[in-house]
C-alpha cells in the first residue's frame, strides 16, 4: 500500500514538472526580446520616439514600445503599434517590421491573427535583400511555429526550429539569436523527458551567450531553463548551481518582471529539495511580480506548486480549491497534455479525500483524454526531428571536408604545375621536382584514405544511433502497453469482479451462485492471462531484480510438463547496464519462443556467463532443427536477433540438424551506455 503511494506521489510529481516545462518555454518565448533592465530600454525608447530623429528611427522605436507594453497595457501596445505604421507606409523594411512586431501583439490573445501577421512578415522580408532580413525571418518562423503549436504539436515546432530558423540565423551570424533557439529547443526536449539531449543544447546556448552576451535575458533564462531540466531529474545540487549564476544578472534590477522567474525556478528548487516550507515564501514573492507584470500564465503556475505544497501538507480542502480555481482559469489546460494532468490530480485528489463518486468522474475524464493522446510517438517523432538535425550538422561537417580537400588537391596541382616549369632550368631541379611530385601525391592519397575512413565512422556512427533509437523505441512501447494491460485494462476487470461480488451477495439466492461463481472463476483466469502478457512485454522481474532473476522466470515460464528448461547462469554481473540487459533478455526470449514452438525439443540448455565485457549465451536443444532459410517467420525472428547481437557488437553462430539445435552468441557489455 505504502509503495503504491509513494509511486503515485512519484509520477504526480512527474506530471506537475512536464507541464511547468511546456509553459516555462512559452513564458521565455513571450520576453526574448525586453532586457533585464526595463526601466532604462523603455525610458530610452520613449526618448528616441519623442526626439527630432528621422522617420526610420523614430518607427522603430514605436514597434519595440508596442513590444514592450503588449502584456502590460495592450491598449498602450496597440496605440504604439499604430503610430510605427503610419511612420511606414513608403518604406518596406518598415512595413515587413509592422506585420512582425503585429505578430508579437496578437501572440498571446489572438494565435490565428498572429499567424497570419509572420507569414506576411517572412514574405515581405523575403523580398528585401539586407542582413537584417534574415534574423526577423528566422525569428518570424519560429513564432509562426508557436502559433500552431497548439494545433499541430511539438513536432511541428521543432521542425520549424531545425528546418527554417537555425538554419536561417546561422546565416545571419546572430550568435545571441541562434543560442536562444538553441535554449528554445531544450525547453521542448525537457518537456518530453529527453533530458541529456536538452542539457547537451541548453550547454550549447549558454556557450554562445556567455561569449556574446553576457549580460542578456537570453542568458538569463537559459540559466533557469538548465535549472529546471535538472530539477525535473530531481538532481537539486547541480540545478542551484545555474540558479546562482541567474540570480548575479538579475540582482541588479529587483523591478524587472523576470524576477518572477527567477522565484519559479527557486521554486521548483526548493520542492526538489523536498524543502516545501521554504518554497511558500518564494511563491509569494514570485506571485507578486507575476501579477504586477500581468503575466497570467506564470500566475497559475505559482498557484500550481502552491497545490502541490497543500497536499503533501495533507491540506486537502485548500488544495482542491487551489486546483479547481486554476482549472476555472483555463490557462493552464488549453494544452491537452496539461488538461489530462489536471484531470489526473483530481481523480487521485477525490479519491484521497473520499469522494470517490467525483474521483471516478474525473477518472473517466482523464481516461478519454489520455486514450486520445500518444506522448511516445510524439517523443518518438521528436527524436526523429532531431536525428535529422544532427545527420544534417554532420553533412555540413563532411562537405567541409570535401571542400578542404579540393582546396588541397587545388594546390597540389599549382604546385605541380609551378615545379613542371622549372624542369626545364636542369635536370637536378628536374629530379627534385618528380621526387616532390611522387611525394605529395602520397600525402594526398593518404589523407584520402584517412578522409574515407572518417566519413565511413560517422556513417557508422548514425546507423548506431539509428539502431538504438529503434530499439529504445520498440521497448518504450512495449513497456507502455503493458502498462496499459496491467494498470487500466487489469484494474478494470479486477473491479468488474468486485462489483460482481457485491451484486451477487446482494441479489442472488444462494442455490444459484455455484453457477455465478464459475463465471468469477474464469474472469480470474482472464485477469490472470491478461498480466503475464503484460509481465512478458516488460517483465518487473528484470527492472526490480536484473537479469539472472528474469532470465530464470523467463525458463520457468516457458517450462512444460513434455519440456524442460535447464537454465545455468554463471557469473552475471548484476551492474549492467539496464539498455544491456533489456537486449540480452529480447534476445534469449526470442530463441526459446522459437524452440517452444518449433522444435518439438524435450529438452533445453540455457546457459549464461559472463568474463569482464564479455557476455557469452549457449542455448541447446534436442529438437528436430531447422533450415535457416526455409520459414519467412523463422527468418524474420532471426533478423530480429541479428539486429540485436549487431548492436551489441556481437557475433551468432547457429547449428541445426535433425538431432537438434545449437546456437552460440558471443556479446559485448560495453557496446552502449
Amino acid at each position: 500500500m505504502w509503495s503504491f503511494i509513494l509511486n503515485n506521489e512519484i509520477e504526480t510529481m512527474k506530471n506537475h514538472l512536464i507541464t511547468i516545462c511546456v509553459f516555462l518555454s512559452t513564458y521565455i518565448q513571450s520576453q526574448q526580446l525586453i532586457p533585464l533592465n526595463e526601466k532604462a530600454y523603455s525610458d530610452s525608447l520613449k526618448t528616441v520616439a519623442n526626439s527630432k530623429v528621422d522617420n526610420n528611427a523614430k518607427a522603430n522605436s514605436y514597434f519595440l514600445l508596442s513590444n514592450f507594453y503588449r502584456n502590460i497595457d495592450s491598449l498602450l501596445s496597440k496605440n504604439y503599434l499604430e503610430k510605427g505604421k503610419a511612420l511606414s507606409a513608403n518604406t518596406p523594411v518598415n512595413t515587413a517590421k509592422y506585420h512582425y512586431y503585429e505578430g508579437w501583439h496578437f501572440l498571446e490573445s489572438n494565435k490565428e491573427k498572429a499567424a497570419v501577421s509572420f507569414q506576411k512578415a517572412i514574405q515581405e522580408f523575403s523580398k528585401i535583400k539586407i542582413k537584417e532580413s534574415d534574423f526577423f525571418i528566422a525569428s518570424s518562423w519560429y513564432n509562426y511555429g508557436v502559433t500552431q503549436k497548439n494545433k499541430e504539436g511539438y513536432p511541428f515546432l521543432v521542425k520549424i526550429l531545425v528546418e527554417k530558423s537555425i538554419p536561417q540565423i546561422e546565416k545571419y551570424k546572430d550568435h545571441k539569436t541562434l543560442g536562444q533557439f538553441y535554449s528554445q529547443l531544450a525547453i521542448i526536449l525537457t518537456y518530453n523527458a529527453e533530458f541529456a539531449k536538452a542539457f547537451e543544447y541548453n550547454t550549447k546556448a549558454i556557450k554562445i551567450l556567455e561569449k556574446n552576451a553576457p549580460h542578456s535575458q537570453e542568458l538569463f533564462f537559459a540559466y533557469l531553463n538548465t535549472a529546471s531540466n535538472f530539477c525535473y531529474q530531481a538532481k537539486g545540487d547541480e540545478a542551484k548551481k545555474y540558479l546562482d549564476k541567474a540570480e548575479k544578472l538579475i540582482l541588479p534590477y529587483p523591478e524587472s518582471s523576470a524576477n518572477a522567474s527567477f522565484y519559479y525556478g527557486k521554486t521548483l528548487y526548493f520542492i526538489t529539495k523536498q524543502k516545501n516550507e521554504e518554497a511558500l515564501p518564494m511563491i509569494e514573492k514570485g506571485l507578486v511580480y507575476a501579477k504586477r507584470s500581468n503575466q497570467n500564465l506564470l500566475t497559475q503556475m505559482f498557484y500550481m506548486n502552491k497545490y502541490d505544497i497543500l497536499r503533501k501538507q495533507n491540506k486537502l480542502n485548500e488544495a482542491k480549491n487551489v486546483l479547481e480555481n486554476i482549472l476555472s482559469e483555463k490557462t493552464l489546460i488549453i494544452d491537452a497534455n496539461n488538461r489530462k494532468t489536471f484531470y489526473n490530480q483530481l481523480s487521485s485528489l477525490n479519491e484521497q479525500m473520499g469522494n470517490l463518486k467525483e474521483a471516478l468522474v474525473w477518472e473517466k475524464k482523464y481516461s478519454k483524454l489520455n486514450d486520445s493522446l500518444s506522448s511516445e510517438n510524439v517523443k518518438l517523432e521528436l527524436n526523429k526531428l532531431e536525428t535529422k538535425f544532427r545527420t544534417a550538422e554532420k553533412q555540413k561537417e563532411i562537405a567541409n571536408l570535401n571542400t578542404e580537400k579540393a582546396q588541397k588537391e587545388l594546390e597540389i596541382n599549382k604546385k605541380n604545375q609551378y615545379l613542371w616549369l622549372l624542369v626545364f632550368a636542369s635536370l637536378f631541379l628536374l629530379i627534385l621536382i618528380i621526387s616532390i611530385f611522387f611525394y605529395t601525391k602520397k600525402l594526398a592519397k593518404e589523407k584520402e584514405i584517412n578522409h574515407s575512413q572518417k566519413l565511413k565512422e560517422i556513417a557508422q556512427q548514425e546507423e548506431l544511433k539509428i539502431t538504438k533509437a529503434i530499439l529504445e523505441g520498440e521497448e518504450k512501447e512495449r513497456e507502455r502497453v503493458g502498462k496499459d494491460l496491467h494498470d487500466g485494462l487489469g484494474g478494470m476487470l479486477a473491479g468488474v469482479k468486485i462489483n460482481f461480488s457485491a451484486w451477487a451477495s446482494q441479489n442472488l439466492e444462494p442455490e444459484n451462485k455455484q453457477n455465478f461463481n464459475e463465471i468469477l472463476n474464469q474472469l480470474d483466469y482472464s485477469v490472470t492471462e491478461l498480466r503475464n502478457i503484460a509481465r512478458n512485454l516488460m517483465p518487473e522481474s528484470l527492472l526490480k531484480f536484473g537479469l539472472e532473476t528474469a532470465l530464470k522466470d523467463l525458463s520457468e515460464f516457458y517450462t512444460r510438463k513434455d519440456l524442460n528448461i535447464d537454465f545455468q547462469p554463471i557469473d552475471v554481473n548484476t551492474n549492467l547496464p539496464l539498455a544491456v540487459q533489456i537486449n540480452i533478455f529480447r534476445i534469449v526470449q526470442e530463441i526459446l519462443a522459437n524452440a517452444v514452438k518449433h522444435s518439438e525439443a524435450k529438452n533445453i540448455l540455457l546457459q549464461c556467463s559472463q568474463s569482464e565485457e564479455v557476455f557469452l549465451i549457449t542455448i541447446e536443444d534436442d529438437g528436430k532443427g531447422f533450415s535457416q532459410d526455409s520459414s519467412p517467420t523463422k527468418s524474420m525472428g532471426l533478423h530480429n536477433l541479428k539486429t540485436r547481437v549487431d548492436y551489441l557488437k556481437g557475433k551468432m553462430e547457429i547449428n541445426s540438424d535433425h538431432e537438434g539445435t545449437a546456437i552460440n552468441i558471443e556479446l559485448n557489455t560495453h557496446a552502449i551506455s
